[in-house]
């Protein structure tokens, strides 16, 4: 069943999304981020809400200087920059700083998780309040919120008086007024723990970090991932402190749990852990960590792809679309930026390649099948664009296609619930004007009618017989080590006998060893 599809490259114009640019210079970079990250589709800078006019004010009172909305997923974001003061007494600049920084945004931000949990319905993209918060809110049952601190300022003092990279220290047991106190009373300057216990955990960045863990974890899923297993990491009481953000997301990433997903592993037999100033310099500077970045370099072109199709839905002007508004684009869109960026590089690659070993008169056609149970299944179109059909009839029967090819992919694959086509034009120019067209088939719906209408479409367009299949394992550290520890890393060979063969794959597949890099 086809529930949504969705054309790039202008057509009729619709409803357009206006989104507003951050006041502050700081904001801006903080939008500019967001967008690298987690996309425009799903950054929304300067949200409203209409307290404010519903008190007789012209205009609404801003909610936070960055909402982003995906899935059950909420992050607030404040923004503050304010100067560390230099008066001779660092407990007074830093307790200054603190207050003004981190202290007035967390009390924004839990503002914002309030009025979000009672008025899901009254968030607002202008002070006017005339234009809407565009992205569904999921219900507050069900809504993660992630509550997020990003004050500047600090890191330069901080760099000249502990050295290192400048980023803020982690310490649980700093609890809130313990941030400000004087020393006699457990005042430690350059230390964040919890804010406040009873409020809800906030994470807070700074300079340093901010860079660091948007240009590391650069797709929501992995920022998410890391956001989440943070806080249960502090809050479990095995973390003793962290010498920064980024020393504690080094020993995040280098190291993978019993599901093959990176985590914070404690050592067996210890209570916790305390990190220690320089992890995150090894890790940047290691082979394998090169080795990512540049693997990582193809992956950037799914993240174009989900772009341009995000800028048409906002902008109204996508060549088609199921229904009017953004709701239906989004949805199609969120399969395609639920992807981490292991995955991406491996779609990208493939359509990449497609595109650049194909004919210029040639169909073809890729398959890539999940990484994972419940991904979706890729289905890859490349058809030649001929100089006698009508642009309208080119792209009505290349979407038709595709919408076959769905079907024919999910007659040939009973289990599939989530089928994404993605159709493009055939030519390797890179300089050629080229559409796209994006297809979700809800395969969870299935009749023996639609069945019988996959097999005619296959007999008659001769669809998927000769079909290549993706179903590779790419391995996130491509030099080969699976984790970036002190130890020496164990290869798939260690394991290959007994029980140790239905562990996870330390590949990161997801894939039970015996059924990947052990088969």
């Amino acid at each position: 069943m086809v529930e949504d599809t969705v054309g790039s490259v202008a057509n009729a114009q619709s409803q357009v999304v206006q989104r507003r640019l951050g006041v502050t210079t700081s904001e801006r970079y903080l939008q500019r981020l967001a967008e690298r990250s987690f996309l425009s589709l799903w950054s929304y800078p300067c949200v409203f809400r209409d307290q404010g006019r519903q008190n007789g004010g012209r205009e609404g009172k801003e909610l936070a200087d960055l909402l982003v909305v995906f899935d059950q997923h909420i992050l607030i974001f404040s923004d503050k920059d304010c100067e560390f003061g230099d008066s001779g007494d660092l407990e007074l600049d830093w307790s200054r700083w603190y207050r003004r920084a981190v202290e007035k945004s967390a009390q924004q931000v839990w503002g914002a998780e309030r009025w979000i949990k009672n008025h899901p319905d009254r968030l607002y993209l202008d002070p006017e309040c005339s234009q809407q918060f565009p992205i569904p809110l999921p219900d507050p049952s069900v809504a993660k919120i992630h509550r997020i601190v990003v004050a500047h300022g600090a890191s330069a003092r901080c760099r000249r008086k502990l050295g290192g990279t400048g980023s803020l220290m982690i310490a649980p047991d700093v609890v809130g007024p313990m941030h400000t106190a004087s020393r006699a009373d457990g005042d430690k300057p350059f230390m964040i723990g919890h804010l406040d216990l009873a409020r809800g955990f906030v994470h807070v960045l700074d300079d340093t970090s901010l860079d660091v863990l948007m240009s590391t974890l650069d797709t929501i899923t992995d920022f998410i991932n890391y956001l989440s297993k943070k806080e249960q990491f502090v809050q479990s009481g095995k973390l003793l402190f962290a010498a920064g953000e980024d020393d504690l997301l080094a020993w995040y990433l280098k190291d993978l749990n019993a599901d093959g997903e990176h985590d914070f592993i404690v050592p067996s037999g210890a209570n916790g852990v305390g990190i220690d100033e320089g992890i995150w310099t090894r890790f940047v500077q290691s082979p394998e960590r090169q080795a990512q970045i540049r693997a990582n370099e193809v992956s950037y072109a799914w993240d174009r792809l989900i772009e341009r199709f995000g800028m048409h839905i906002l902008a109204g002007t996508q060549y088609y679309t199921t229904q009017a508004g953004i709701e239906h684009g989004e949805r199609v869109m969120r399969f395609l930026a639920r992807e981490p960026r292991t995955r991406r590089r491996l779609l990208a690659r493939t359509l990449v390649s497609m595109i650049e070993t194909t004919a210029e008169n040639m169909r073809r056609t890729v398959v890539v099948e999940p990484s994972r149970p419940g991904d979706p299944h890729y289905v890859f179109l490349l058809l030649p664009r001929l100089p006698v059909v009508a642009e309208a009839d080119y792209r009505e029967a290349r979407r038709q296609l595709l919408i076959a090819c769905c079907m024919v992919a999910k007659l040939e694959r009973p289990t599939a619930r989530d089928i994404i086509g993605i159709a493009t034009d055939t030519g390797r120019n890179p300089y050629m004007e080229r559409s796209e067209d994006a297809v979700y088939y809800d395969a969870s719906i299935w009749t023996p009618k639609d069945e019988a209408e996959a097999r005619k479409l296959q007999q008659d367009l001769g669809l998927l017989t000769n079909v290549t299949k993706h179903a590779s394992v790419v391995q996130e550290y491509p030099l080969g080590a699976h984790q970036l520890s002190d130890k020496p890393i164990q290869s798939p060979g260690m394991w290959m006998k007994g029980r140790n063969r239905n562990t996870p794959c330390p590949c990161g597949s997801g894939k039970k060893l015996k059924k990947c890099c052990g088969a």
